[in-house]
């Protein structure tokens, strides 16, 4: 498809299938059923979808970035504990939603990310983590959670 060239008669750049002698048309603007799926979800909707992946998944962390491609150190630090022990696990990327990203705070009355859950549980950040880690109770708590799964 080849674009026509003219000429505007206030400047001498081309103008490439624009007309200009015409004005636009307005446009009247109604909000669609494609609109209405950007309507913001309240927070007891976020709390419930929050409820329903930690219910849902033995051990679920929620992150900056994805448990491939963590995106802060303190996410990094929790999936390179959780990647110790071989685990399948979910991990819910913050930086991608808001309302989870502020949810998951008011949820688990937490003020930080990463946040991990198991078998239902709140355990803490990546600072508990590495506690637990080291004492051996976050291994001991995911071994009971896999055996409470099958």
């Amino acid at each position: 498809m080849a674009l026509a060239s003219s000429t505007n008669a206030f400047s001498s750049a081309p103008t490439f299938g624009v007309s200009t002698s015409t004005p636009a048309k307005s446009t009247n603007l109604h909000m669609s059923s494609f609109d209405e799926e950007f309507v913001q979800e309240t927070s007891e909707q976020t709390k419930a979808r929050i409820q329903g992946l930690v219910d849902e998944n033995a051990v679920v962390l929620f992150m900056k970035g994805s448990k491939i491609f963590p995106q802060c150190g303190f996410s990094s630090t929790a999936v390179q504990i959780l990647n110790t022990f071989n685990i399948d696990f979910q991990s819910v990327d913050v930086l991608a939603d808001e309302s989870v990203r502020t949810g998951v705070k008011q949820f688990s009355d937490w003020p930080t990310i990463p946040q991990l859950y198991v078998a239902g549980e709140f355990i803490g950040g990546s600072d508990i983590m590495i506690e637990m880690y080291q004492s051996g109770e976050l291994g001991e708590m995911i071994e009971k959670s896999r055996a409470d799964m099958m």
